[in-house]
């Protein structure tokens, strides 16, 4: 797998359930999301259990994206059929409801393959992708099938390239929005670990 940080999303293009309903059978993830950050999560598939509990997640938390100037985009090996189909079954019948964000159908693996996503059954891991404004992937989990994923972190790590972008400190761990950062040198990091992470005194 060569693909990495750093590197940008592949511009293929694909097909697409966008928000509306309609189909797109010429959706570029870099092109929507072009000139803001952009989410982009892989799941295994459609009418599954881990799923749709993520994908609800998301949606739900989609406003939180917009406000950051963030896009959220959704993709799987299913086609757009399914996922227009799974988008009209109600959250009681194992569906999704009319999710806030466009679900891209990479049927032929033109994005996983590029991105070696896929587990040996054909289907991708649940990888997600932070890219910035100029389409370069600046943060990246992959997870095993069975590890749903956590939309708070997703958005904490919005915030993160954000406060990097916008003020040049790096952000140390567990960082949240309005927290400090730091300067990437030796003596800024003293400075707050002698503030923030003083070791507890052992027990006698």
């Amino acid at each position: 797998m060569s693909f990495m940080i750093g590197h940008k999303f592949p511009s293929v293009r694909v097909g697409a359930v966008n928000p509306d309903g309609e189909i797109d059978n010429d959706f570029s993830v870099t092109e929507y999301g072009k000139g803001g950050y952009t989410v982009v999560f892989f799941y295994p598939l459609d009418f599954t259990f881990v799923c749709p509990t993520e994908i609800v997640a998301f949606h739900k938390s989609v406003k939180q994206f917009e406000e950051r100037g963030c896009k959220v985009v959704a993709a799987s090996v299913d086609s757009v059929f399914s996922h227009a189909a799974w988008r009209r079954t109600p959250l009681n019948d194992g569906g999704i409801g009319e999710v806030d964000f466009p679900m891209v159908s990479d049927m032929q693996h033109k994005l996983s393959s590029e991105l070696g996503i896929l587990n040996p059954d054909g289907v991708t891991y649940r990888a997600s992708y932070l890219l910035d404004k100029d389409g370069v992937v600046r943060h990246m989990v992959i997870n095993d099938l069975p590890l749903g994923r956590s939309v708070n972190e997703m958005l904490r790590m919005v915030d993160a390239l954000a406060f990097h972008e916008q003020h040049g400190e790096v952000c140390p761990a567990n960082w949240k929005n309005g927290e400090e950062g730091m300067n990437a040198d030796r003596e800024s990091t003293g400075a707050y670990l002698a503030k923030n992470e003083s070791t507890p005194t052992a027990a006698a």
